[in-house]
């Protein structure tokens, strides 16, 4: 897409610690997808959904390759009268379905979700 995206590495193997490194963008990359079917799913299910916002934990392997081995996504998702049974759909549907990264990553990381729903008025 043309879109500048900066990666770096630590210093003790030759970076700059100027940007992101590689495997914490693998994980964003999954957040980001997982993020967007969920928002696109609550909206297509005419659900009055203002934001979404998703932390996650992850642990890697401790011999080389250093794969992921656990990935939690907790997704905080906030509107006007949402329902805990269409935030559960739309995490499950993105997870098992829609997202490749996160269908990807499940290959070699027990990928586990959970979510809050947060009220907002107006």
């Amino acid at each position: 897409s043309g879109h500048v995206v900066v990666m770096d590495g630590p210093e003790e193997h030759g970076g700059r610690n100027l940007g992101v490194r590689p495997m914490e963008m693998l994980l964003l990359g999954m957040g980001g997808c997982t993020e967007f079917d969920v928002l696109h799913i609550l909206k297509k299910s005419r659900q009055d959904v203002r934001f979404c916002e998703v932390d996650m934990e992850a642990e890697r392997a401790a011999t080389e390759p250093k794969v992921y081995t656990r990935i939690h996504v907790h997704f905080r998702v906030g509107g006007k009268g949402l329902t805990e049974k269409a935030v559960e759909r739309a995490v499950k549907l993105s997870a098992e379905k829609y997202c490749s990264a996160s269908i990807m990553l499940g290959e070699t990381a027990k990928i586990t979700h959970d979510f809050e729903l947060v009220d907002v008025d107006g």
